[in-house]
């Protein structure tokens, strides 16, 4: 990666080891004047470890505006419409953050083999070396399911081979394999040099879980395309049960206030991170827990009926969409939602909530509830206090316009909890509930896990609402039948189909006259050509992707690239896309690969400084070099 990838990321890495260690008096040598003979292993791998976790410039980029755009986890339009941006590609690729991060942990690698060779090396080099590869693994698949085709011999001062997608996962795989095995419990870490990890303190009993659970995760990725490896990599990973079970063994790093790569990924004030339309059908209805049973008195009165879909005001939202609730204003709380819901997203209004956040600080948009409606035979004043309601992504054209609503979002939209975003909570790579939504997929596949798929899951669903703090309705979630919007329920056995549509009631918003409508369940044509929409395996990744909601959009973004699941709605199209142009008002009602975007172009600096380094990676992908090119892991069509 010729002018892009050098020596010189040694010493980019041993200079911003500081932010974390803070403890410059602790190295030898000040980091820019050692020789490779005196660089400690550690500084290395926490160089790499905390320069992922994205300081605020990078996160609000990759995590916020392509991962948790892309992946539907707020109403935001850019990737999701096709849309990327060069310049994020450019820094987020180059040697200030991806390619620094794994110089440094190549680094540490091969320091660390080297005098381990040269029997130099003290008994916990081992250790450090073998976890530096499990968290190479990790780094290794985020570049790759970002851009397609990286180099795995790169990022040591020559210009790389590009290997495939498939090349990639098969060494991933087999590192994960061959790290875990060599963990040395014998010759633990000094408690020392622990505070180098800020994950797990160097614990081999720990990384050992963690390798195991990414293990999984990477052989549940190629399941479409390679099922006979990826069972066999997913068993041998299973086997024995030490895998990421507890809250206490997750894989999280303590964020903090701040301007560094420890501050928190979704801190950015300016940022909305509203609630996208995608989250709400999931939400709304699922598990049958009434808005009375979890909010105070002072809100039920805003609770609707069960069967009341909204306020129809087909002047302001675009009905050019598979949105099952496209066309309404919801002017209430939901009779019935996922418990999470409330704990994720603050209600509009509700200024004394816990969950209350006032970003962006410097106005008073959020604390604003009142909007108007613009219309040529007068404007309509709404006020959205204690209201649940969004809208699909994509162009609404001039309905767009006149929606004040759509046109402000923050704080007339329910926006993101304000615990994500103080830089005060712990940031989740990989979480119990993944495992067993893991363990559920390969159960359903009728792998040997050592659990059936509805054990797995409803342990799953355990885990996510032992997170949430909302122990107390998991029994009654996980025995409800009822219908979320896009027609999955809760419980694991109840896969009757919820037929294609179901009659609810509106209000008029001009003339407050009632009627009732014939809402569709809507047709995920993605996912076995749009025959179900109940079975256990949707179940098992709407619950995935609820659970992992705010943390880790990438793998939900992964998850719905590989299997369609769960149902994204296709962006409104009154007018045009243009990065999707196969999406238009006729297809809007069915769902296709070629609607939702599959990867993110390689960035400009690469295609120029190297053109033959680009022409290789590009070949590697087996496709054009764009947004709606799909990964080899992915579905096709």
């Amino acid at each position: 990666m010729k002018n892009i990838i050098s020596k010189a990321g040694l010493f980019f890495a041993l200079a911003a080891s500081v932010t974390s260690c803070s403890d410059f008096e602790e190295m030898n040598t000040p980091p820019l004047k050692v020789n490779e003979g005196q660089v400690q292993v550690e500084y290395l791998f926490n160089d790499a470890l905390i320069g992922a976790q994205q300081d605020p410039n990078i996160a609000e980029r990759v995590f916020v505006l392509y991962w948790k755009t892309a992946a539907r986890q707020h109403l935001s339009n850019g990737l999701a419409v096709g849309t990327h941006n060069d310049s994020w590609s450019n820094e987020y690729w180059g040697r200030g953050y991806g390619a620094k991060w794994l110089t440094s942990i190549n680094k540490a690698i091969k320091v660390g083999e080297e005098r381990i060779a040269a029997n130099t090396a003290e008994p916990h080099i081992n250790n450090m070396v073998q976890i530096s590869r499990i968290w190479r693994a990790y780094l290794l698949s985020e570049l790759s399911d970002n851009f397609g085709p990286v180099p795995l011999e790169g990022f040591e001062g020559t210009n790389p081979k590009y290997n495939t997608v498939e090349e990639v996962y098969t060494f991933i795989l087999n590192e994960l394999k061959d790290a875990v095995s060599k963990l040395d419990a014998d010759n633990p870490v000094p408690n020392t040099k622990t505070k180098f990890d800020n994950a797990y303190g160097f614990s081999v009993d720990s990384w050992t879980k963690y390798g195991n659970s990414l293990r999984m995760r990477f052989a549940m990725r190629i399941a479409e395309v390679a099922p006979a490896k990826a069972k066999a990599e997913f068993e041998s990973a299973a086997a024995g049960g030490n895998y990421i079970k507890n809250a206490s063994e997750m894989f999280a790093i303590q964020e903090k206030p701040g301007w560094d790569p420890l501050s928190g990924v979704m801190s950015r004030e300016w940022n909305g991170q509203v609630l996208s339309a995608t989250l709400n059908n999931l939400y709304l209805g699922l598990g049958g827990i009434k808005s009375q049973d979890q909010l105070a008195a002072s809100f039920h009165s805003a609770i609707k009926p069960a069967n009341y879909v909204g306020k129809r005001m087909l002047e302001h939202y675009s009905v050019k969409t598979n949105d099952p609730s496209a066309g309404y204003f919801f002017d209430g709380l939901p009779n019935t939602i996922d418990p999470r819901a409330y704990k994720t997203f603050y209600i509009p209004g509700d200024v004394s909530s816990s969950t209350w956040s006032n970003y962006p600080s410097w106005t008073n948009d959020a604390k604003e509830t009142e909007v108007t409606m613009k219309r040529a035979s007068g404007d309509i004043k709404l006020n959205t206090k204690n209201t649940w309601s969004t809208t699909a992504i994509g162009d609404f054209g001039a309905l767009g316009t006149a929606n004040g609503i759509r046109s402000v979002q923050i704080g007339k939209i329910p926006g993101l909890s304000q615990a994500f975003r103080a830089s005060g909570a712990k940031r989740v790579f990989f979480a119990a509930w993944e495992s067993y939504f893991l363990l559920a997929e390969a159960a359903l596949k009728g792998w040997s896990v050592g659990t059936t798929a509805q054990a797995a899951y409803e342990n799953g669903v355990k885990s996510s609402f032992e997170y949430w703090g909302v122990s107390q309705h998991a029994a009654a979630y996980l025995a409800s039948e009822d219908y979320n919007r896009v027609g999955t329920s809760a419980k694991f056995t109840h896969t009757t189909e919820p037929g294609n549509s179901h009659s609810m009631s509106y209000v008029d918003g001009y003339t407050n006259a009632t009627g009732t409508a014939s809402i569709p369940y809507p047709v995920n044509t993605i996912y076995k050509n749009g025959t179900v929409r109940n079975d256990a395996l949707t179940k098992i990744i709407t619950q995935k992707y609820i659970a992992n909601m705010p943390w880790l959009p990438l793998e939900a973004w992964s998850d719905h690239r590989r299997l369609g699941l769960p149902f994204f709605e296709n962006p409104a199209v009154e007018n045009p896309l243009t990065n999707l142009p196969d999406l238009n008002s006729g297809n809007v009602m069915t769902n296709r690969v070629k609607f939702f975007p599959q990867r993110i172009p390689f960035p400009s600096v690469f295609r120029e400084s190297s053109p033959e380094g680009y022409a290789q990676a590009v070949t590697a992908l087996g496709g054009e070099d764009k947004v709606l090119t799909p990964l080899w892991w992915a579905k096709k069509n």
